[in-house]
């Protein structure tokens, strides 16, 4: 008989999805409550993680207005994947479930050091999700498509079983993420975003958004997968 999880991640697949991975809401514990699913859902019993992998020839082209156009478009495919798989498991399993936005928009921005923070870290419920492990870089880390992935969760007030963490993804002792930044914005304790974003983003002239920066990214030897 085929559980409820594979018919999840089956559909996923279906909509687009390149991986999909299941945390109990257990593994959110340790989350600040006003960043956690429980926070955001006080009915909240487990979390569905989407991923959809960017085309590795996306971190080759120039000027980075390619790159940062499809990251964007991919944030808008996942975020209409996630409101079809929430219906989808609302009809088929007589739930409840609700999407979380992929990028934006979120509400905390701290403007002094230009930090925000999503309604729920899409990177470390990706990780609680067995979707892969957190880079030095602050970037998920999945095992075959390496930091390639957009993500995006679903809540549901189901108790689901979940998917065992990963792990041995990231080299240890490797720093070159670290010593590759050029504004020095990553480190052991991990990223100054206020470096990170002055050095990253910009505008064409038409005013059109770009991504000048993803050197982390790219140098990183996950990048591509293992």
């Amino acid at each position: 008989m085929i559980t409820i999880e594979e018919q999840i991640k089956t559909y996923a697949k279906k909509l687009g999805a390149d991986v999909c991975g299941i945390g109990a809401i257990e593994r959110f514990a340790k989350y600040p409550s006003e960043f956690s699913p429980a926070g955001v859902w006080d009915k909240c019993r487990s979390v569905v993680a989407f991923g959809i992998a960017l085309p590795k020839g996306l971190f080759e082209a120039e000027p980075r207005l390619i790159y940062g156009h499809y990251n964007e478009l991919a944030c808008t495919t996942i975020d209409n994947m996630l409101l079809k798989a929430a219906k989808y498991m609302e009809e088929t399993f007589d739930c409840k479930a609700i999407p979380m936005p992929s990028d934006s928009p979120y509400e905390y921005w701290d403007s002094d050091e230009m930090i925000g923070k999503g309604l729920i870290s899409m990177k470390a419920a990706a990780v609680s999700c067995g979707l892969g492990q957190m880079g030095k870089s602050t970037l998920l880390l999945n095992e075959t498509y390496g930091n390639r992935l957009v993500l995006g969760i679903v809540l549901t007030d189901m108790e689901l079983i979940s998917d065992p963490l990963a792990s041995n993804i990231c080299i240890p002792g490797c720093t070159k993420c670290i010593d590759s930044c050029p504004t020095g914005a990553i480190s052991a304790d991990g990223v100054n975003q206020k470096s990170c974003r002055l050095n990253t983003y910009g505008h064409t002239k038409r005013g059109f958004d770009t991504v000048d920066c993803n050197k982390c990214r790219a140098i990183c030897p996950r990048a591509m997968g293992k």
